[in-house]
């Protein structure tokens, strides 16, 4: 691998990394498994004073973090700093509540008395992508640290500065040597670390493709997993929905980002009675965004990550168009420098269409007309994938039945706000399994041990 910071809005190369070596990944390794025999057994309180501290420090250094994310992936330094202080109040929201999260939890047996207890497995490994650099960083640091696990961790290729920053302000912050450790490693790399009998979990958000590589790797060594993949989330608006709320969140829902979200709104399914109004005031909404340079606050559309992002989306797009879709706006990359992309959207896409199973990573909005809303739930059903999605109604009870109805992970009512700590983030099918964020969060890398104590004599 590559391990470059190259500037998607004009091509620039900031700075080129070097790949570890195999010796090198040893004793990172090494470091990390020494780290956990002590780390394991640090309390809770002394976990989370170095767990705040480095929120403290992604706070003080917001700008600048910020910015190094917008030059190497293209998010607009606004997004950026949102993001950093996102990330923040994740590392805090964990240091406050993992001892509770992981207390013991009191059975009531037949006979004597039980419990459950939580206890770390020992070294994770995660690999994580490049369109959240410190948010994705975040939610497995806060939770997996404060349960008393120890992270080796792989980033994206093209955010390296970010990954480098993140590992640098938790070892500011007081974190020993082996307890959050960055690799800048290859794919076989990866793959012999999966093996290592060290390794005790996996966490990969990622490409579905990614995820079935790295999760067969670790059912082979019978370890744990958490996949967070893909979504091509519904946005279902109801006939009594009011659309001057509603536009404003479809746009947010689909350009948030770029529109680089796994969560975002992507399938725009909208009742007939409002089809038409809906249609054209997107349209009008999304014409109205301006490229320009994402470290300038002004700018309303920021370039894609890469250029291979773009002429992947573009490629996307033109398939569907062969394939019998309208494009309705946009459609292909802009005139200028940097690796940017029209806002898109595309309707009349039949089910025989490859635009109709798969997720287009970008500026790209399918829009579907339905009759009713049993129509909509059933097209919003009929997906490959199932991390989230949301209706909009004027009846929030209305919206919590449809809720109920529509098979993700996750649901959300008149609006689509993922950004809140205390949340359990992910989904089902081929958006993956496992959950992040929340108790559940915590959860997922703990063993889970029964202690039963009893006075019985032994079965006959």
């Amino acid at each position: 691998m590559t391990y470059q910071s190259l500037n998607p809005f004009d091509g620039t190369i900031i700075e080129t990394f070097t790949d570890l070596s195999d010796g090198d990944v040893e004793v990172k390794l090494a470091a990390a498994q020494t780290c956990f025999e002590t780390w394991r057994h640090t309390s809770y309180a002394d976990r989370a004073v170095i767990l705040n501290r480095a929120a403290d420090l992604l706070d003080e250094r917001a700008d600048a973090l910020a910015r190094t994310m917008t030059l190497e992936m293209g998010k607009r330094i606004g997004e950026a700093r949102g993001e950093v202080a996102y990330s923040a109040q994740i590392l805090r929201y964990y240091a406050k509540n993992a001892e509770r999260f992981l207390a013991p939890a009191k059975l009531d047996p037949i006979v004597g008395a039980a419990h459950m207890e939580s206890s770390p497995i020992g070294v994770v490994f995660c690999v994580e992508p490049w369109n959240f650099p410190y948010y994705q960083l975040a939610r497995i640091a806060g939770p997996h640290l404060m349960a008393g696990n120890t992270l080796v961790v792989k980033h994206a290729a093209i955010v390296p500065g970010c990954a480098i920053a993140f590992e640098q302000l938790l070892l500011d912050a007081g974190a020993p040597v082996g307890l959050y450790t960055n690799l800048l490693i290859t794919h076989d790399q990866s793959n012999r670390i999966i093996d290592d009998p060290r390794i005790k979990g996996v966490a990969l958000t990622g490409s579905v493709a990614a995820g079935q590589s790295i999760a067969a790797r670790a059912g082979r060594n019978l370890k744990i997993s958490s996949m967070e993949l893909g979504g091509s989330d519904a946005f279902i608006v109801l006939d009594d929905a009011d659309l001057d709320h509603v536009i404003p969140w479809a746009v947010w829902g689909r350009m948030y980002n770029t529109g680089q979200t796994c969560c975002a709104a992507k399938r725009f399914i909208v009742v007939d009675s409002l089809a038409d109004a809906f249609l054209a005031r997107f349209k009008v909404a999304l014409e109205a965004l301006k490229a320009g340079d994402p470290l300038d606050p002004a700018t309303t559309l920021g370039p894609l990550s890469s250029e291979a992002a773009l002429v992947q989306l573009v490629a996307q797009v033109d398939t569907a168009v062969a394939a019998g879709a309208t494009v309705v706006t946009g459609g292909t990359r802009i005139d200028r420098a940097g690796a940017f992309m029209q806002p898109t959207i595309l309707t009349d896409i039949a089910p025989g269409n490859p635009a109709f199973r798969d997720e287009f990573f970008g500026p790209v909005a399918s829009f579907y007309r339905v009759k009713d809303e049993d129509a909509a739930i059933a097209l919003a059903n009929d997906s490959d994938f199932g991390l989230g999605g949301s209706v909009w109604t004027g009846d929030a009870a209305r919206g919590a039945r449809v809720a109920s109805r529509v098979d993700t992970g996750m649901m959300f009512i008149n609006n689509i706000d993922w950004t809140d700590a205390e949340l359990p983030f992910g989904g089902i099918k081929n958006s993956g399994y496992g959950r992040e964020l929340g108790d559940m969060g915590i959860q997922q890398f703990v063993n889970k041990k029964l202690v039963r104590t009893a006075s019985m004599a032994a079965p006959v």
